[in-house]
């Protein structure tokens, strides 16, 4: 059986979105509330998932998980950036992934981790999803699970980092186009999509380069609950974060050129229309200046007696404005 044939339940009790006991050999027995609250060291490794902004997690972090204040306190915390803490017998983890239920934008959200030899507990919002834990739990349910703690610990981690790769990838081929249609398009049209870009490459950015440094963290931690296999995996994760912070330092360094293109496409095109509206106004300058010069009535109209003055002044009129269309367009103002 493929491991996405497997039907994961989740959220089926408020507050737990899943409890997995390991067995040691790649697979898990689901587990609820009632199985958690009985769960002692000795029945197994126990992963509990937990949605963090509900009052059932809430309970039983600070009542019933029996982890120090302070650990509760930071699994509970609001917003915090990737880092890690270690405390005598366990990791506070906090690492980003990617948010699969914001479909439109791109979010990095936030995963608190609590791991020691014995259970890792984990909480994300209700309303985030994490593809990284629901690739893990079918491998678990198809028997290619992790079998130990560190190994689980990796796992999310290297799950979080590969979710970044077809972000990055969109980022970079929206990047491209815009850097092939920038000529032909028009520059109001490009700046919104350019901002938009700009804006998830800085919130990637924001985020990515403390995880790099929390792994780092992880990886040089003295801890028996990573060995040292656990480590040299750790290091391809870390090696993979830094590639993607030197890509999204290539997008905006891409962008802030697309954005000095566009900004003289702009001021260009306000140029040209400045020059238009100059060169129309040289223009209708004559006919107003000699309209006024002969309606100043001082000792008569000029011309009044001929018959054909009016037609003279128009002829003289077109003829200025010739010689002036002549002149403004070599001087590229029309």
């Amino acid at each position: 059986m493929n491991k996405t044939d497997y039907v994961l339940q989740a959220g089926l009790e408020p507050g737990l979105r899943f409890a997995s006991l390991l067995d040691g050999r790649g697979g898990c027995i689901d587990l609820g509330w009632e199985e958690v609250e009985r769960w002692r060291s000795e029945h197994g490794f126990l992963w509990i998932h937990l949605e963090r902004d509900t009052p059932q997690a809430t309970a039983w972090i600070q009542g019933k998980s029996g982890v120090d204040p302070l650990v509760a306190e930071a699994l509970l915390a609001d917003d915090l950036r990737p880092r890690v803490e270690a405390f005598d017998d366990g990791l506070l983890v906090v690492l980003r992934g990617i948010n699969l239920a914001e479909r439109e934008e791109v979010e990095l959200v936030p995963i608190h981790m609590w791991i020691d030899e014995h259970r890792l507990i984990s909480l994300r919002d209700k309303d985030h999803a994490l593809c990284a834990l629901r690739d893990i739990r079918l491998m678990l349910k198809a028997g290619r699970g992790p079998r130990k703690a560190g190994l689980l610990l990796v796992q999310i981690a290297e799950k979080v980092e590969r979710d970044l790769e077809p972000v990055l990838d969109q980022l970079d081929a929206q990047v491209e186009q815009m850097e092939d249609e920038i000529i032909g398009k028009a520059a109001a049209e490009l700046r919104h999509t350019l901002a938009d870009l700009r804006r998830r490459s800085v919130h990637l950015r924001r985020y990515l380069g403390p995880q790099r440094e929390a792994l780092y963290r992880l990886r040089n931690e003295d801890t028996p609950i990573i060995d040292d296999r656990d480590r040299m995996r750790l290091r391809s994760v870390i090696d993979r974060v830094a590639r993607h912070l030197e890509d999204l330092d290539a997008f905006r360094d891409r962008t802030t050129i697309l954005h000095e293109d566009l900004a003289a496409q702009l001021s260009e095109s306000i140029a040209k229309t400045s020059n238009r509206l100059t060169g129309l106004a040289a223009l209708l300058l004559p006919p107003g200046l000699i309209a006024g010069m002969l309606g100043a009535n001082i000792g008569g109209i000029p011309g009044q007696s001929d018959p054909y003055a009016f037609l003279e002044m128009i002829g003289l009129v077109a003829l200025v404005a010739g010689i002036q269309w002549v002149i403004l367009r070599r001087m590229r103002w029309l």
